[in-house]
């Protein structure tokens, strides 16, 4: 192709899109109608899809804020407790398990100088930090020898310690839960509203203090971390073997039953004082469970696992809120087709005059594929901006929102895609008209 007639190709589509241009602003209104309809249907996709995706990654980012690779072992029947000492078995005992933790959760009413009111309590053992990534952001964490002994100290979940002394630290103040005195010794950092169980608004202490709180020598749960993803899904497995034996299903299977702690543990207890009293034995089912009904009573979670099903239940919960929303495009695209061919209807003079002075059957199918493009366009630029607009709107009434590049990539494909399909018909109806003929129609 030589210059001449490169240049005068691309004359001829640059007269071409001048004129669509044209055919665009010769009826605003009606322009303007036609880009409303696919602005809100890419609005809808963008809005929807944003506020989906918001949600996804609360979700996920509450269960990361429980630690990697953790394992929850949680009782839902008051015949099934745990003793203490199954934690430190657990490790011994799983492969892949790095540290294991009883957990007691009570409440009591706690007193700050002359303020009082009701606060959770959370008692762990001194590898709190380590199980669910916590770090502190003042003093320090509580010892296996304050664990050993009972003693009165507390860490304060991130509100606490700040709201306590109005942002100044708090460590070495005491405290009155259950009408004894602790002595503050660290402060956790913040993890954030809803996030880690609102450990923001708890305190810790050993769960040697918080059985004594709750008037119990057993806990309800046991939460463990293992050493990698892998091994925490083998862990499960090894668990729920573990536990089904427990509960009765072979009553006459070893089980292994190694002193708690180690000798450090000994030394202090001969250092300081007596040891603490020996929690009682684990009471057994009252009644012989079936292979299969331990699910009922007792759950053995990985917490890698309930992200990885969050995450992929909100995904589809947001493709399925994109479809929903894409079937407005549809709409706003038949709403193309029906505008161009009114047009095509109208301007058949134009189109005889165009074809009588030369123009190519080519020309006139690219100038009104052009108009229907110029229509979604410019109806998906709007709907882009309205969709962010109402994804600021809903966060302002709380929701979590997050644009979401998908979102505006399946818009904008779906909004031209539906504009060009919906402008292929119009546009050859429009060419195929012969030149005499539509003179004569007008």
């Amino acid at each position: 192709m030589n210059k001449s007639k490169l240049y005068s190709m691309l004359v001829r589509w640059w007269f071409t899109a001048k004129m669509a241009a044209h055919g665009i602003l010769s009826n605003p209104l009606r322009s303007a109608l036609t880009i409303l309809g696919v602005a809100i249907g890419v609005a809808s996709v963008v809005s929807l899809m944003g506020i989906g995706e918001g949600a996804r990654k609360a979700v996920v980012e509450q269960f990361k804020s429980l630690g990697s690779n953790v394992i929850t072992i949680t009782a839902h029947d008051q015949s099934v407790e745990f003793e203490a000492k199954e934690a430190q078995e657990l490790v011994e005992r799983v492969n892949g398990l790095e540290k294991a933790s009883p957990v007691v959760q009570t409440k009591s009413i706690m007193r700050w100088k002359r303020a009082r009111g009701n606060v959770e309590i959370l008692g762990v053992n001194n590898e709190f930090p380590e199980i669910r990534d916590h770090k502190l952001i003042a003093g320090h964490f509580f010892t296996k020898w304050h664990v050993n002994q009972r003693s009165h100290v507390v860490v304060l979940g991130y509100n606490l310690g700040v709201g306590l002394l109005d942002g100044r630290s708090p460590i070495g103040r005491s405290i009155t839960l259950n009408g004894q005195s602790y002595r503050i010794i660290g402060v956790l950092e913040k993890k954030g509203a809803g996030q880690a169980e609102n450990i923001d608004d708890k305190v810790v202490i050993p769960y040697t203090a918080a059985q004594k709180i709750a008037e119990k020598r057993t806990v309800e749960e046991i939460w463990a971390k293992a050493s990698s993803a892998k091994d925490a899904d083998l862990a499960v497995v090894q668990l729920g073997r573990i536990f089904k034996r427990k509960l009765g299903m072979d009553q006459s299977a070893p089980t292994p039953v190694p002193s708690e702690g180690g000798g450090d543990g000994e030394n202090m207890e001969e250092e300081v004082g007596p040891p603490m009293d020996a929690p009682g034995p684990a009471p057994k089912p009252k009644k012989p469970l079936l292979p299969g009904t331990g699910e009922d009573i007792l759950t053995i979670t990985s917490l890698n696992k309930l992200v990885e099903e969050a995450d992929k239940a909100n995904r589809v919960m947001t493709l399925l809120l994109g479809g929903i929303a894409a079937v407005s495009l549809l709409v706003g695209g038949l709403g193309i087709m029906n505008i161009m061919l009114v047009a095509v209807t109208e301007r058949t003079e134009e189109i005889g005059v165009r074809r009588a002075l030369g123009a190519k059957q080519g020309d006139l199918l690219f100038q009104f594929i052009l108009e229907a493009l110029y229509v979604s366009i410019i109806g998906c630029i709007a709907g882009i901006v309205a969709g962010i607009w109402g994804m600021n709107m809903f966060e302002n009434y709380g929701f979590e929102t997050a644009i979401s590049l998908q979102a505006i990539k399946i818009a904008t494909i779906v909004a031209l895609l539906s504009g060009l399909l919906f402008g292929v018909y119009p546009a050859i109806s429009a060419s195929s008209v012969p030149p005499v003929e539509a003179l004569r129609r007008q």
